[in-house]
Formats: structure tokens, sequence, C-alpha cells
């Protein structure tokens, strides 16, 4: 007889949990012609409701999505070669008609897989869920911090 438990949090069933949702996120964007960083960084710039600073945008994605700048600065050229953030300084970036219209989309269409994966986990585990990964997330920042000073 098998007996089954319910692993611990840990690296792995973070990071098992992290990829397994990116891909079906990133499955449910690839029909809208837009990967996960662009999407992120699209998301962005429309939930700060108004021109963003290109360097603050930027930094958020890094934060963010732990890429490198060279990586965050591409997507906003990206999104503004095709029409969805407009440069209209060369350092603030603002959402355009066609990037709100998109970003609306997008989140409709990935809304209820979003549903579905958290249906019947009540209130009270993903609230505790929140708090573990939160502080979690603190941590592991710090600790990325602290090997980029001792790297620098």
């Amino acid at each position: 007889m098998t007996t089954t438990t319910t692993p611990l949090v840990g690296p792995r069933v973070i990071g098992l949990a992290h990829y397994a949702s990116r891909a079906v996120l990133e499955r449910a964007l690839a029909p809208h012609g837009i990967d996960f960083l662009q999407s992120v960084t699209l998301r962005l710039t429309v939930v700060a409701d108004g021109p963003v600073e290109r360097a603050g945008l930027a930094a958020e994605v890094v934060d963010t999505v732990k890429v490198a700048e060279a990586d965050a600065q591409r997507t906003i050229d990206t999104l503004a070669a095709v029409g969805l953030i407009s440069v209209e300084e060369p350092s603030l970036v603002r959402v355009t008609a066609a990037g709100r219209e998109l970003y609306a989309t997008t989140s409709a269409a990935t809304a209820p897989i979003s549903a579905r994966i958290y249906a019947g986990i009540s209130e009270e585990d993903r609230a505790v869920a929140g708090r573990v990964l939160a502080l979690i997330t603190e941590r592991a920042n710090a600790e990325l911090a602290a090997l980029s000073t001792q790297n620098s």
C-alpha cells in the first residue's frame, strides 16, 4: 500500500507550482502574440495609469521577474515597436489603446484558467500560503541583494 503525504513547502514545491503556472500562462498568451515578459511589462504599464519613467518601468520589470536590465529594455522596445506602448519622450512610456485592449483581452482569457486552478482552495489556505510565500520572497530578495553585493 502506498501512502502519499502532502509535501512541505520548499524550493522544489514552489518551483513546480511556478513553472506549471507559467507554462499555462505562456500557452494562454501565445495566441495573442505576447509572451510572459511582455505581459508583465504591459501590465506594469497599464496599472500605472499614466506615463511612467522608462528607467523605473525597466527596474520594476527586473525586480518583479528577476531578468537582466537589457532584457527589460528590449521588452519595452518590442512593445513599443508593435504599438502596445508608446515612448513619448526618450524617458516616458505610456500604454496605447491597443495595449490596453490586449491587456484586457489576455486578462479575460486567463481569468477562468486561474479560477479553475484555485477552485476549492479555501480563503484561509490561500491566506496562509500567501503569507508564507511573501516571507520566502522577502528573504530570497534579501539573499539576492547580498549575493549581488558580494559579486560587485
